[in-house]
């Protein structure tokens, strides 16, 4: 029985690629050993979003090949995809597995076993239009499940590369999503989170391609009609809610209690969008909208397509549907040629939304992208002093949020038992993700209690008394 050694780097897709992959590989018998330990087999999940990713995803695979320079090294993933030409120069590394290949990685490695090479490892990701199809049977996390639904993007923001490293727009059959989150729930799962790399697009593909298959024959001459008339396939998909139809597909699903939603584009917030989840109890008040930016000129240069105004109106909705949301956001310092005005236009704006939680990052010039080319690259030390004005800001706006449920009631789904000082807690996530804790000796793991909220146990984390069990 060989053993495999696996590790993630990036977004809550990869984080779900690689539950998958581990279970196909305990499926076929491998053994799965921590990543520190002596393996026969090393798997690292690259990331390529930032140059400190790609840094990230190089020194994991030389950690590898140290821990046991007779081990096959496996890296799969984005920066394998954006990087083949330094990859296949790398000696760390024994064996390169791109985008839609994850679900043949049993294969592909058994095939390297035997032969010392291996076919069909990678494909032209800007060319398929093939949704990986992988099932997700359970996760190290016993309480919360992330499903993808969704992979590719049609952005093209000026400054991203993930384009070039997960292709087109690809969305999963809605009917194969809901049976998968059936199967996560037999097995006790409470919580689902539907991640994609650009969410908001799921469905998109369903209008260009096998349309009728999905929609019916009645559906589609409608969907005719309208492309004829203009729309575009983008428009479509949204008055056709493909996301919403099947939100509203998965809050029927019997012991199922919450449903999370990963990053949205500002555009899919509507008022039928936001009025339709705010009709459906099971679905968590808490909406990630990628902001990049509180200036409008770098938001054009970033080639984002929308503005502030319309960013404001689309939290505005959600404040009227829903009370108390938690609205989290990324934001980019120092995008090239961003002034301090313009700063200074970023950080007025966030503070006006007054977020939950920002994900800061300083920006990172990405090969192939069009703001890698752009005049006016901002120093480093600029960016890291923007960078450190905006999270402390960040940490003020958090505790704002936080305390403002203090004597209230949440619904907490408990995940953990931590000691804190001499104390025993269990730790879990409102449906805001405010983390909040218990202090009992009882076992609360996927256990849903609601609690009120008395004091602030430390700065990321709400004290709490049991109300009553659920």
């Amino acid at each position: 029985m060989k053993s495999v050694a696996l590790h993630n780097l990036g977004c809550k897709v990869n984080a779900y690629e690689i539950d998958v992959m581990q279970q196909l590989l305990l499926e076929k018998g491998y053994k799965i050993v921590p990543f520190d330990e002596k393996a026969d087999i090393y798997i690292v999940n690259t990331c390529t979003v930032t140059n400190i990713a790609d840094r990230k995803s190089r020194q994991m695979l030389h950690k590898a090949k140290k821990n046991n320079p007779d081990a096959i090294v496996v890296a799969t993933g984005c920066y394998v995809q954006t990087d083949a030409e330094i990859i296949e120069t790398d000696e760390a590394i024994d064996l390169a597995i791109g985008n839609n290949r994850k679900g043949e990685i049993v294969r592909i490695i058994e095939e390297y076993l035997e032969n010392q090479s291996a076919n069909d490892v990678m494909i032209d990701i800007n060319q398929t239009e093939i949704f990986e199809e992988l099932e997700l049977k359970k996760t190290s996390d016993h309480t919360r499940a992330y499903i993808k639904i969704q992979d590719g993007c049609n952005q093209f923001c000026s400054y991203c590369v993930i384009p070039y490293a997960r292709g087109r727009v690809r969305s999963r059959r809605p009917e194969q999503v809901i049976e998968e989150v059936k199967q996560l729930v037999v097995s006790g799962y409470r919580e689902i989170v539907l991640t994609g790399i650009h969410l908001s697009s799921y469905g998109i593909d369903f209008v260009s391609k096998n349309s009728e298959d999905y929609l019916g024959a009645e559906a589609m001459k409608e969907e005719n009609s309208e492309i004829i008339s203009g729309l575009s396939v983008k428009d479509i998909a949204q008055k056709r809610g493909y996301l919403l139809n099947l939100m509203k597909e998965l809050h029927e699903i019997n012991g199922l209690d919450r449903i999370r939603l990963g990053s949205l584009e500002p555009r899919i917030i509507t008022e039928q969008f936001v009025k339709t989840l705010s009709e459906l109890p099971k679905v968590c008040k808490h909406f990630h909208l990628s902001l990049q930016s509180g200036s409008d000129s770098v938001l054009k240069r970033m080639n984002r397509k929308y503005t502030t105004q319309e960013f404001r109106e689309k939290v505005n909705l959600l404040r009227n549907h829903f009370e108390n949301p938690a609205i989290t956001t990324d934001i980019i310092v120092g995008f090239p040629g961003e002034t301090d005005a313009e700063f200074e236009e970023t950080r007025n704006f966030v503070k006006e939304i007054e977020f939950f939680e920002m994900h800061i990052f300083k920006y990172s010039k990405r090969k192939g992208t069009q703001a890698a080319q752009m005049k006016d690259q901002i120093l480093d030390q600029v960016k890291a002093g923007r960078s450190s004005i905006l999270l402390e800001l960040e940490r003020e706006m958090s505790k704002e949020f936080r305390e403002q449920f203090r004597g209230k009631q949440l619904s907490v789904l408990f995940e953990e038992k931590k000691e804190l000082g001499n104390k025993t807690y269990w730790i879990g996530h409102s449906p805001e993700y405010v983390k909040v804790a218990m202090e009992t000796a009882e076992n609360l793991e996927n256990k849903i209690r609601q609690c009120n909220l008395v004091s602030m146990l430390t700065e990321e984390i709400v004290l709490s008394t049991e109300i009553r069990n659920r």
